[in-house]
């Protein structure tokens, strides 16, 4: 039997993640956005035509909602741009510094309002991984039998 791509079944994004994701669960505002919003160049779509870009501010909505959730990039629900559009603007900004501009602005922002107190900080190491042979790398001290 013949089959046409009439009858080839749709391909849907993967829904295994257990966050729901009928809804944009991260919104920026438009305060937050206009606090940020220069860092975040975007050249309007042109009258010639062609494919537009996304929005910065959907793509970086999408980005915060796996930051915050902790889900993998091909769970972000359908509400964001597609997943290989906000991972590639994720390791874009990640790699020219505008994510750590936004985290700066942000926290001086934060402390002028006095919404933050640095007077009380700790680090944790919680997270430091152990070395993998240690045992290797020092030999064990293991004392011989004697032989009768």
């Amino acid at each position: 039997m013949l089959m046409t791509l009439v009858w080839w079944p749709k391909r849907h994004r993967s829904s295994t993640s257990s966050v729901s994701k009928t809804d944009r669960t991260v919104v920026l505002t438009d305060r937050q956005w206009n606090l940020i919003a220069d860092l975040f160049p975007w050249i309007p779509p042109a009258k010639q035509g062609g494919r537009p870009k996304v929005h910065p501010r959907d793509c970086l909505e999408g980005v915060l909602w796996i930051l915050v959730t902790g889900a993998r990039w091909k769970d972000l629900p359908k509400a964001y741009p597609s997943k290989a559009t906000c991972h590639r603007r994720h390791a874009a900004w990640s790699g020219d510094g505008t994510l750590m501009k936004v985290w700066e602005r942000l926290l001086v922002t934060m402390e002028e309002n006095g919404q933050i107190d640095l007077s009380e900080t700790f680090g944790d190491g919680t997270f430091a991984s152990a070395k993998k042979g240690v045992k290797r790398l020092v030999p064990p001290v293991v004392g011989k039998a004697q032989r009768l």
